[in-house]
């Protein structure tokens, strides 16, 4: 069954029992057995609120526990999930939750303040995120649930609930499992109906990159409203026995340093405003040195993450494919692995944080090598920047059994 997703979910629960699961920072913290338990209640509070196999759940709220916990409990019940940006104007997520046909909504309290349940006649109730309690229930059922949920529970599971307690139907590839709406940039947002077999691809993908971690800590930072966010930031680290902390909040300057000193997280994902943190530290002299060195593609696209950094920090534009930077201080030793965007769209850019100092050494091994051999210059006939490569650099090294390398420079590249 290792082709199905909530078989991963399953096991990673079973296997990860006692570690730590999921962390507010500085607010609620559950281990595995404790999420399994509250994907439990929510279980029995579906049945007998009559939601059915396929039937809409939405979630818009910040990133928190009590949303990861929804999340799986939806899926593993076998509902279809559709999770909404909390940033969202309140006529869209009135608009995704009528579209989508839902018929119960989980809101954070932020949201909720905006929110008018008359615009959402299908539902058939509101749930808080904060601490599951009704906001509005059109449903006797509903509301009877809730009020004796902790009685279901116990008559349930008399004894206590236990690993192999824990059993969920598994999903088959062609199955809905999400239905993630868009930014609804020119309109109202537009659904994209995700089925199992892209979450499962997705998840066996970061496994066959970097493996399990279990134990290991990450941020989360990045809205689970967003696929990127939700595969790369929660899913994957869920499946793995990863420990995962949800800052519940904008990620200020102040709020990321305070989390990475407290947490020291081993794998943190990056998108450009977290790039520009990182500037302003750099001018505040709090990092000590940054270089870079950039694929000649960014310059072509114009991409923003280039034009953040050239005006900042020393840099070379080479004939090499991954974009990394090492940053380094008295407390942190990390490289960033940032993805540039070669299309229109105007989406943010993304990328991966290690802190490693590994794989900190060996990215500023090959980056003292590149500096140091190659060179630039203008071509006199097109007044362009042109690389002068001096050796063949052939560079490896291996970063948790995946293999790193810079392309060889065997002629001059017009950038």
């Amino acid at each position: 069954m290792e082709e199905s997703f909530i078989y991963y979910i399953e096991s990673s629960i079973k296997e990860n029992w006692d570690r730590p699961a999921l962390t507010d920072y500085h607010g609620i913290n559950c281990n595995y057995k404790d999420v399994a338990r509250k994907i439990e209640k929510l279980h029995i509070l579906f049945e007998h609120a009559g939601i059915k196999k396929g039937d809409k759940i939405a979630l818009c709220g910040r990133n928190s526990t009590n949303w990861g916990i929804a999340f799986l409990a939806t899926l593993t019940y076998g509902a279809v999930v559709v999770p909404i940006l909390n940033e969202f104007k309140p006529d869209n997520i009135h608009n995704i939750v009528n579209h989508s046909e839902s018929r119960l909504l989980f809101v954070g309290s932020v949201v909720w303040e905006g929110l008018n349940e008359a615009s959402m006649e299908a539902l058939e109730g509101i749930l808080s995120l904060e601490d599951n309690s009704i906001l509005v229930s059109r449903s006797q059922t509903l509301s009877h649930a809730r009020v004796r949920l902790n009685e279901l529970f116990g008559k349930k599971y008399p004894d206590r609930f236990r690993p192999e307690d824990v059993t969920y139907t598994y999903d088959k590839p062609e199955e809905l499992a999400i239905i993630n709406y868009t930014s609804g940039t020119t309109s109202f947002s537009k659904g994209v109906m995700l089925p199992y077999r892209s979450l499962w691809s997705n998840l066996t993908f970061a496994f066959g990159v970097f493996g399990k971690l279990p134990g290991e800590q990450v941020i989360s930072m990045l809205p689970m409203a967003h696929m990127y966010g939700l595969a790369f930031e929660f899913i994957y680290e869920f499946a793995s026995g990863a420990h995962v902390f949800f800052l519940t909040r904008t990620p200020s300057p102040k709020i990321i340093a305070d989390a990475f000193s407290t947490v020291r997280p081993n794998l943190i994902i990056s998108v450009p405003l977290i790039i520009e943190k990182i500037i302003r530290k750099y001018q505040k002299g709090e990092i000590l040195s940054i270089r870079f060195l950039l694929d000649p593609r960014v310059k072509v696209c114009k991409a923003k993450p280039l034009q953040m950094l050239s005006a900042t920090f020393s840099h070379k534009i080479l004939r090499v494919h991954a974009k990394v930077v090492t940053i380094e201080n008295e407390v942190w030793k990390i490289s960033v692995v940032s993805s540039q965007n070669a299309t229109t769209n105007p989406k943010l850019e993304r990328g991966v944080i290690f802190i490693s100092d590994e794989i900190f050494n060996f990215d500023k091994t090959v980056f003292e090598h590149e500096f140091n051999t190659a060179r630039t210059g203008n071509n006199r006939e097109t007044g362009r920047t042109v690389l002068h490569p001096q050796t063949d650099c052939n560079n490896s090294g291996n970063r948790s059994g995946n293999v790193r390398s810079t392309y060889p420079l065997r002629n001059w590249k017009y950038i």
